[in-house]
């Protein structure tokens, strides 16, 4: 029961079955807001991480993800040469530098799934 309430009752003014009605009524009225805002807050984090994690998906194998990867992987000598970024010799260079050449775990190269995976062990 709100102050408001307390106070008509304490005179005389509102019947008891009138109190009971009016306490019952806001206080199911001042649950469900939050329960609406906790729903619809979910329900946007869901939508902020599915487009998260497409924005990461799509990312992969473009060639600012390849010079990326590059940076922390360098395919090249050090003096400029080296295999073209993206291309079937680099990513032969980059599974050796992860250690994982001739893994059958490894999946097809110039797929994504190859970058994703790729990147999986970059982040470990």
């Amino acid at each position: 029961m709100n102050k408001s309430t307390s106070l008509l009752a304490s005179m005389g003014l509102l019947p008891a079955s009138l109190i009971l009605l009016a306490g019952v009524t806001l206080s199911g009225c001042s649950q469900d807001v939050p329960k609406q805002q906790t729903a619809q807050s979910a329900t946007q984090s869901a939508k902020q991480a599915t487009a998260q994690s497409s924005a990461a998906e799509t990312s992969l194998c473009t060639q600012a993800w390849f010079k990326q990867v590059e940076q922390q992987l360098i395919s090249g000598d050090g003096q400029g040469h080296g295999p073209d970024l993206g291309s079937d010799e680099w990513q032969s260079v980059i599974e050796f530098k992860l250690g994982v050449r001739g893994d059958t775990d490894v999946p097809n190269r110039h797929t994504t799934a190859w970058c994703a995976y790729v990147q999986q062990k970059l982040s470990q």
